[in-house]
């Protein structure tokens, strides 16, 4: 399932691409079809998200932009709602003058990580590519006509704009909503650490009152909103803290201390497209143990981490502490990481740095 970083970069995908424009919203699936009529001819004004949920608000078309800026809750305002689940995914294709696009986002299961490729250029008319033709504006304030390409898979949703299309497939939730329902949705969430309003005393609180323990609690969205397997294992070992250890036993200190730090950690993925956790001078090879490509391949980590090797990119291996490093050593103090099923997912920590 997408971690909340990714939702984000989905929200902000949207604001670009479409913010503004009036849209055509269809289901070719069939199975939203009520749903996208009553968006079809909508202007797309906010594109939020809230830990793993994306929201999309449609205003009237005919509506200025001066009633909606700041508005998002008005009472003409619809969103759509989305959350994508295990297999849910968005894939976008762009017109040739469209600044460059990722081209999916999602549905980690089905792909290596929570990986984005960037869109090929799309096909203009004339071209022998299947597909429809749409008139849409230029950067420059020009026409030009791109053909826009079918449908693949099941597609729940379709929206297209002047320059851009954007397909959803099989997300666990896909609704219209008014803004008192999206209101209630909100406030069944815990507090997003990306997000500005994030409110770290009501983490704080919700921790402290339970006796689960704290990796089980910062897998529950109630909880906080948007981490997942692979930052509660990361963020744990960061902060030197027993994922075992029943959350009212930690201390609140502690606790803004985790905060903090998935506020750096996720605003990063956010921005990078990826994950990466790992400080750079505990990155590579310690004296005494041998780098990981020399290790047989039983005994490397599975990261499913998508840095490809571009400027700046972090080598896969190189990205987590303890995440996917079952049997490895400890990037910190050679003792080899461990792994068990907590709830129903995989748990990964060491036990010496993290006591």
């Amino acid at each position: 399932m997408p971690e909340g970083h990714t939702v984000h970069r989905l929200a902000r995908t949207f604001a670009s691409l479409y913010a503004g424009q009036t849209l055509r919203v269809s289901s070719p699936q069939g199975r939203f079809a009520d749903g996208a009529a009553v968006l079809s001819g909508r202007r797309l004004v906010a594109s939020e998200a809230w830990g793993k949920q994306l929201f999309l608000g449609f205003a009237p078309a005919d509506g200025s932009d001066a009633e909606v800026t700041g508005m998002t809750s008005a009472s003409d305002v619809l969103w759509l709602r989305i959350h994508l689940g295990l297999y849910g995914a968005w894939t976008f294709a762009g017109a040739p003058d469209t600044p460059e696009v990722v081209h999916a986002i999602g549905a980690p299961r089905k792909r290596i990580g929570e990986r984005e490729t960037t869109a090929p250029p799309a096909a203009t008319e004339g071209s022998t590519s299947e597909g429809s033709t749409s008139e849409g504006s230029t950067s420059d304030g020009s026409t030009s006509d791109w053909v826009v390409p079918e449908p693949r898979g099941q597609v729940r949703v379709r929206l297209l704009g002047d320059h851009a299309v954007a397909d959803l497939t099989g997300p666990t939730a896909c609704e219209v909503i008014t803004p008192e329902e999206k209101r209630a949705v909100e406030a069944r969430l815990g507090p997003d650490p990306i997000r500005d309003d994030g409110d770290v005393e009501a983490f704080v609180a919700r921790v402290g009152r339970s006796r689960v323990t704290i990796a089980q609690q910062l897998m529950d969205q109630v909880v906080i909103s948007g981490a997942g397997n692979i930052y509660r294992a990361e963020v744990l070992f960061r902060a030197g803290v027993d994922p075992l250890r029943p959350g009212r036993d930690v201390p609140a200190a502690v606790l803004r201390v985790i905060w903090d730090d998935l506020v750096v950690l996720m605003r990063d993925g956010a921005d990078r497209g990826a994950i990466v956790t790992t400080r750079p001078e505990d990155r590579g090879s310690r004296p005494g143990r041998p780098p990981e490509e020399a290790l047989p391949p039983e005994g490397r980590g599975r990261t499913r981490q998508n840095t490809d090797g571009t400027p700046g990119a972090v080598p896969s291996d190189q990205a987590f502490y303890v995440y996917h490093r079952a049997g490895l050593p400890c990037r910190i103090c050679g003792t080899p990481v461990l792994v068990k099923e907590l709830a129903g997912r995989n748990l990964f920590w060491c036990e010496t740095c993290q006591t």
